[in-house]
């Protein structure tokens, strides 16, 4: 994102668009895998106040992958740390969960997201 400024929360802005999340939370009840990177077990683990072990045995899962952990899901298949609308864990939430919009390349982004519907562009269609 060396282009991308994030100054206000919601408002993503990059060289091609700009968008602002509606904060709906559409993005988090979309079933999917959200991949941890390196450091982001131990950052969400911190942050919840546990022990890194414990949050990778309680809220992960092994990638489809085989090379990295995955946040667990909801029964409904949401994220496990959504809450309502919001994010349980948003000052520390994963890059994949950040960098969405703007920097995934996925098919139905649109029909998904609220904001990309009212006139933000999507990488698929921007």
């Amino acid at each position: 994102m060396s282009n991308a400024n994030q100054n206000e929360p919601g408002k993503i802005r990059n060289e091609k668009t700009a968008f602002e999340c509606l904060r709906c939370g559409a993005c988090c009840r979309w079933p999917g895998h959200v991949l941890l990177a390196g450091g982001e077990a131990e950052a969400i683990a911190g942050f919840l106040g546990m022990p890194a072990h414990a949050f990778i045995e309680r809220f992960t899962m092994l990638a489809a992958n085989r090379a990295c952990l995955s946040l667990a899901e909801a029964p409904d298949g949401a994220c496990v740390f959504l809450e309502g609308n919001s994010c349980g864990i948003q000052p520390v939430k994963p890059r994949q969960c950040r960098d969405f919009p703007l920097h995934w390349t996925v098919t139905g982004a649109r029909a998904q997201c609220a904001a990309l519907r009212s006139g933000g562009a999507s990488p698929e269609e921007g």
